[in-house]
């Protein structure tokens, strides 16, 4: 689940079914515990609310319809358990960085190979839009930025292990060709995602792990590669979240860092790549952005208790649209705190910030104790998806928000286990 989340909702939602079953049986052997966590109460009183929401919306079967996407939420808990023992935490983290790599190398093959390369027609990789794509990218640069930055050990690659590399890339640029060809583009295209999947169980049963060289290469590959991706994107708000990122990530390793990171900028800023330059302007999408934030403003007045309901603000916008907007319709107010006080309500907005503080703060707190590079890829992408999330809805993007979790179990994982009870 934790590579094909990045490539296949399908593949990753029917992967995470599978893992719960599996989770339910070792629990009724007695094999496994349900971990309580602290964020189990923020969960619930979020949950719970939403549902309210769902039922005193304008259509309560539509709301409520869309409020399934809570079942994700068992993915943290399912992530805690599998990730106890420091191997399965580092083949997960392998597996996310593998599809993140695939997911960020098909994003670029796109951009120079396929013609995705103007602001109407960006590159999505495999996902159905470039904005997801773009986050995870942007979630994927954080995660592999904060394993080199911490890793214990770095060493070099063996041959074999720059030869399965190319493996991978070779099975790329053979399926952007096909798709170039327009020959059987679907279903290579899904005979990939299934050869991503074999390679992730292959991971998870083989007898030894990754070898060091190994896993630096794939974190050096992700990490070129995402930057790479989220450049040719020309998403802003993954451009914010990744300089947020990375900043939080050279604090924390050595503040030295961000002159690294400002001498980037400052290249990008010479170098004036055009998918850059195109985006450094006040468009259409900046204006209606803010128009729409006040009509989101304007429903949170009108509703402020439970707001529009899950999956009513496409619907509920025309009644508030301001006249000076571009757009007639959207489908989210593109930043998570509006469009959760509009749909749920005020109250749902402080379970929401409930949840997500205790998330950044446990973070810290294990990163202080342990400092584990999982502990510091939880709370930099923590910060980054709040950082785009100002300007996107990334928590109601599904992709995003599995990698998310997985990421952000890392910290309960890494617990001594006797301070994660039955």
């Amino acid at each position: 689940m934790a590579a094909t989340c990045l490539v296949s909702i399908f593949a990753a939602q029917l992967l995470l079914a599978l893992a719960l079953v599996v989770q339910l049986a070792r629990l009724g052997l007695g094999q496994a515990s349900w971990p309580r966590l602290p964020p189990d109460g923020a969960i619930v009183a979020f949950s719970v609310w939403t549902l309210l929401s769902a039922a005193f919306s304008s259509d309560p079967l539509d709301s409520h319809d869309s409020a399934k996407k809570l079942v994700l939420f068992v993915l943290l808990y399912l992530a805690v358990a599998a990730m106890q023992e420091a191997a399965g935490r580092e083949r997960a983290m392998d597996a996310a960085l593998l599809g993140g790599l695939v997911l960020a190398s098909g994003s670029v093959l796109q951009y120079h190979l396929l013609g995705f390369d103007t602001i109407g027609n960006r590159p999505h990789s495999f996902l159905g839009h470039y904005m997801t794509a773009s986050g995870l990218c942007m979630g994927v640069l954080i995660v592999a930025a904060a394993r080199l930055a911490f890793a214990r050990d770095l060493a070099l690659p063996t041959r074999r292990d720059a030869g399965q590399a190319l493996l991978v890339l070779l099975a790329l640029a053979v399926l952007a060709a096909l798709q170039a060809a327009d020959l059987f583009a679907l279903e290579a295209e899904r005979l990939f995602v299934a050869g991503l999947a074999a390679a992730a169980f292959a991971l998870a049963f083989r007898a030894a792990a990754l070898t060091t060289g190994a896993r630096s290469l794939l974190a050096s590959l992700a990490l070129v590669a995402s930057a790479w991706a989220l450049l040719v994107s020309r998403t802003r708000n993954a451009w914010i979240g990744a300089v947020l990122g990375l900043g939080v990530i050279a604090l924390l390793r050595a503040p030295k860092l961000l002159w690294l990171l400002a001498g980037v900028i400052a290249a990008v800023a010479i170098i004036r790549p055009r998918p850059v330059m195109d985006r450094l302007t006040l468009d259409q999408s900046s204006v209606d952005r803010y128009y729409m934030w006040q009509a989101g403003f304007d429903m949170i007045r009108d509703k402020p208790v439970f707001g529009q309901g899950p999956g009513r603000i496409l619907e509920a916008y025309p009644a508030y649209r301001w006249p000076e907007a571009p757009n007639a319709l959207t489908p989210h107010m593109h930043n998570n705190v509006v469009q959760i006080a509009a749909e749920r309500g005020v109250i749902g907005l402080a379970w929401w910030i409930w949840l997500v503080a205790v998330l950044l703060a446990d973070a810290w707190r294990e990163l202080r104790r342990s400092r584990d590079w999982g502990a510091a890829a939880a709370l930099a992408l923590l910060v980054s998806v709040l950082g785009a999330g100002m300007f996107e809805y990334n928590f109601g993007d599904s992709e995003v928000l599995m990698f998310v979790l997985v990421v952000a179990a890392l910290p309960y994982a890494l617990r001594p286990r006797e301070r994660v009870p039955a």
